[in-house]
């Protein structure tokens, strides 16, 4: 990355930390007009994006280029923050497909949603995901070794040259690689098809319970919520296929391909580095979708960026004048 590009990332991750942050306080206040377990899944999605942006920005980006040599760059530390990566990024996938789930259960299995679609289950759905990411992504630590020894201390951590070709590392890296993000691709193209099916079938026994003609445009509250909430699930879960997809490709390509990482050509090493950045896009784009499907949260957000303005103005001039 050039000295230029770079100049741009602390604005950049400013401006998306900013996004994130405020995404969460205004999610976490419930004013957006969605259900309380949905608003538990989109502030989870929003924390777990913005750590992963912070991990990936500040601890991968700006502190080693900014200030290189420091702590973060001795082995057992950088080994420790690719595992709190990698675990980060796992439940921010899984969050996506634990609220697809969510959505499906609450149009399509009437009879769950009342029981599944409530805060505590969202609660202890998020925290049961959480931990077993954590567990499943320690063995990312010893996948890395140092890359230089100075002075008795190991610096650096990429990954051991035995990880492609050891059949135990192959084998984790397959499950690893299957659980984010092979797995939840098809859960969630699975879950979406049914949901589709299920409000395509929906949407015409109403019709025909309410005398409706195709022609005809009058008001259905209910097919207008249940609208709404698919085209906010359809935004979320498409942003996490397209993003991801890149990814998927590559992996699948030097899977199938068995090539090794280290004999990239220019053209492999530019689609590598562009799936990892769009894999890192991933984590902020939905508060842009939330802003674009949402009303409410519009208008939340709206008033979070006049409140300072607002308050300032107040304290230059006072009410009494």
């Amino acid at each position: 990355m050039s000295a230029d590009c770079m100049s741009e990332v602390p604005d950049l991750f400013s401006f998306l930390f900013t996004v994130n942050l405020l995404a969460i306080v205004i999610l976490s206040r419930g004013k957006c007009g969605l259900s309380a377990c949905t608003s538990r899944y989109l502030v989870a999605m929003a924390a777990a994006d913005l750590l992963s942006l912070i991990v990936t920005v500040i601890l991968w980006r700006i502190v080693v280029y900014y200030f290189p040599g420091t702590l973060l760059e001795v082995t057992p530390v950088c080994s420790a923050i690719g595992v709190f990566f990698c675990a980060v990024t796992d439940c921010s996938v899984w969050f996506t497909v634990a609220f697809s789930f969510d959505r499906f259960v609450a149009i399509c299995c009437n009879k769950l949603k009342a029981k599944y679609c409530t805060v505590n289950t969202a609660t202890a759905t998020l925290a049961t995901t959480c931990a077993l990411f954590c567990i499943k992504n320690v063995p990312v630590y010893f996948t890395l070794e140092p890359e230089e020894i100075i002075d008795n201390i190991p610096w650096r951590c990429p990954r051991k040259p035995g990880y492609y070709t050891d059949p135990g590392w192959v084998a984790f890296d397959w499950l690893d690689k299957g659980s984010t993000p092979l797995f939840p691709f098809a859960l969630i193209l699975l879950l979406n098809a049914l949901t589709v099916r299920h409000i395509l079938v929906a949407s015409q026994i109403r019709k025909k319970l309410r005398g409706q003609r195709t022609e005809e445009n009058r008001s259905d509250p209910e097919m207008e919520s249940r609208r709404k909430s698919v085209i906010l699930l359809f935004a979320v879960s498409g942003n996490f296929i397209l993003l991801w997809l890149p990814y998927v490709i590559n992996f699948l390509y030097y899977s199938i391909a068995q090539v090794n990482p280290d004999n990239d050509t220019d053209s492999t090493f530019v689609f590598q580095q562009v799936s990892f950045m769009l894999l890192t896009l991933s984590c902020c784009t939905n508060t842009f979708i939330y802003a674009a499907t949402q009303s409410k949260f519009r208008e939340q957000l709206t008033n979070a960026i006049k409140y300072p303005v607002i308050s300032i103005g107040h304290f230059i001039i006072p009410r009494d004048l």
